[in-house]
């Protein structure tokens, strides 16, 4: 079903919890999202193809483009890591799970979904898991 989002439209509590308008809302913000990671990442690579090999001929200047290379790479494969955390969060919309904790199965709070719309834990939830990360790591 495809449902047209008010420009000024926000989730409220006040409303049925992951309604149409709400998917429409998630879905939107997921999609704009992957959008601006994916222009990112092309703007990147051809960047990095367009300078070539390193042709620096102070060794401190090479390392020093090696090093922002390096970065930008990092940072790309952070990026690819999120794009497939945002398809994800796509394929729970279309299936009816986004919004619902992978733990409880309780709902997510909205102002945790509209700063992180990845979410799969409620913050209770995500703690404890952390917690337990923490305690395991300890051994």
């Amino acid at each position: 079903m495809l449902v047209t989002l008010p420009p000024d439209y926000r989730p409220s509590d006040a409303e049925e919890f992951m309604s149409p308008m709400q998917q429409a809302y998630f879905r939107q913000k997921l999609l704009r999202w992957r959008q601006d990671l994916v222009r990112e990442a092309g703007e990147t690579l051809s960047s990095l193809s367009s300078e070539g090999g390193i042709a620096e001929a102070d060794l401190t200047d090479r390392a020093s483009v090696e090093t922002d290379r390096a970065l930008e790479l990092r940072t790309r494969d952070r990026a690819r890591k999120l794009i497939s955390k945002i398809d994800q969060a796509l394929e729970r919309i279309e299936n009816g799970t986004y919004g619902y904790c992978e733990d409880t199965g309780e709902p997510i709070a909205l102002r945790r979904l509209e700063a992180r719309p990845i979410a799969t834990m409620s913050i209770e939830a995500q703690e404890r898991h952390e917690k337990m990360e923490k305690v395991h790591r300890d051994d």
